[in-house]
């Protein structure tokens, strides 16, 4: 895998700090309760219809802006992606010590790789999941390779056995 280096008027290279995602959600007060247990720390901003997340691991400036949401628009899904199913386990334990639902995705073919897998919703419906890639870079196929975020009003159940799979029952 290769890397563009950035530089500045001075020559030096950018380093990034870390990612940025901004979302739309309905309610700014649900959504930091939510996010809150998803990341299990506090806001570090909150305004009127804002909020910001510092969030050291994986690095992250995750902000919540109050606007109307409609039906879901064109994020599919945000993810944190961890080294081991240990670790996708250990995640989704504590979401749902958090008061979170989680659902499980394992050994699931998903975005041309095998993976293990565990998914929230947030109150507006945007999916997150956390997983580790067990096989990568699988050819493409008829069976489906997409990934399978399960809307929240259902629930997901991907098997690679006899040929990968998802079905979400609402």
């Amino acid at each position: 895998m290769s890397t563009q280096t950035t530089t500045n008027s001075a020559g030096i290279p950018v380093t990034a700090l870390k990612a940025h995602i901004g979302i739309n959600v309905s309610d700014v007060e649900t959504s930091i309760a939510f996010y809150r247990s998803l990341f299990g720390i506090e806001p570090s901003k909150v305004r009127r219809g804002y909020a910001k997340f510092d969030v050291a691991n994986p690095p992250l400036n995750f902000t919540l802006n109050q606007n109307p949401v409609g039906t879901r628009g064109a994020l599919s899904h945000m993810g944190i992606q961890v080294k081991s199913t240990e670790d996708v386990i250990a995640v989704r334990d504590r979401w749902i010590e958090a008061g979170l639902v989680a659902r499980d995705e394992v050994g699931t073919d998903c975005c041309y790789a095998i993976q293990d897998k565990s998914w929230v919703s947030d109150p507006d419906g945007n999916e997150w999941e956390v997983f580790t890639v067990l096989k990568d870079q699988l050819p493409e196929s008829t069976s489906g390779a997409g990934c399978c975020p399960a809307p929240s009003t259902g629930e997901s159940t991907c098997s690679t056995s006899p040929a990968p799979s998802c079905t979400t029952n609402k």
